[in-house]
């Protein structure tokens, strides 16, 4: 009978000035995690004292009541790059969201989302995806687009028909539960292949793989221009040389 490995557990940083509210983060981990997955166990502390434990990898942080705001997520990425950041804070706030991505936050969440909307933010996290508005990401995309560091770098990697349809479907800003659905597989089906897609593109995350996979689609679009006009030349050039002919 083959055996069924439970992974080890995933610490989760927990960084809130209030301690009303540290509490409230630290309750939605009473739920257990379901068979087969990961066990979330939260920590809190200082943050100096959070960012010297190795085994942390992820942090929850509460900016609706912090003071510091922006300059503690820069001061994590900064400090440890390897942590996933996922940030709490005001409704509405479109800059703020995506100043909180580009600072190294994979996730975020206004204050009056319910616990259970969190947790699953912090699963999506934990396995590899970006947790934030569509539109925001949209618009995110657009801006980093402009930057000449996100240029395509490598020749475009060979893509199996899957891989296509999950890419299609990643830069639609779909998570990886839709995607699965909408395909009719296994989500863990659908981190392998975007795990795949990040390896075949040399992607650190997932809004890097849609730049990526974006500057590639624009450099084969412009290519198709440049042949379809050269086509579109020559065919003027038969026609005129048709019409001399029989004018002759």
């Amino acid at each position: 009978m083959a055996s069924h490995r439970t992974p080890g557990p995933i610490y989760i940083g927990l960084i809130s000035d209030e301690p009303i509210r540290l509490a409230g983060l630290a309750s939605i981990f009473d739920q257990p995690s379901q068979e087969g997955q990961p066990q979330f166990v939260p920590i809190s502390g200082r943050l100096s004292d959070l960012l010297r434990n190795p085994d942390l990898h992820y942090l929850v942080i509460d900016l609706s009541c912090s003071t510091s705001g922006l300059e503690t997520l820069e001061a994590i990425r900064h400090a440890r790059p390897a942590i996933r950041q996922i940030v709490i804070g005001p409704l509405g706030n479109e800059e703020l969201i995506q100043a909180t991505i580009i600072a190294g936050a994979r996730a975020y969440l206004d204050m009056s989302a319910p616990p259970a909307v969190i947790r699953t933010a912090i699963e999506e996290v934990t396995g590899g995806s970006i947790w934030a508005p569509r539109r925001v990401l949209s618009r995110l995309i657009d801006r980093l687009l402009k930057a000449p560091e996100f240029a395509l770098t490598s020749s475009n990697p060979h893509l199996t028909d899957r891989e296509r349809e999950v890419l299609d479907l990643i830069l639609q800003a779909r998570s990886n539960r839709e995607i699965a659905k909408h395909l009719g597989i296994e989500e863990r089906t659908v981190k392998a292949h975007v795990g795949r897609l990040m390896r075949k593109s040399g992607s650190e995350n997932r809004i890097e793989l849609t730049m990526r996979a974006l500057n590639a689609a624009k450099d084969v679009s412009a290519t198709d221009r440049r042949r379809g006009d050269r086509r579109l030349g020559e065919r003027r050039q038969t026609k005129a040389g048709d019409h001399l002919l029989v004018s002759k």
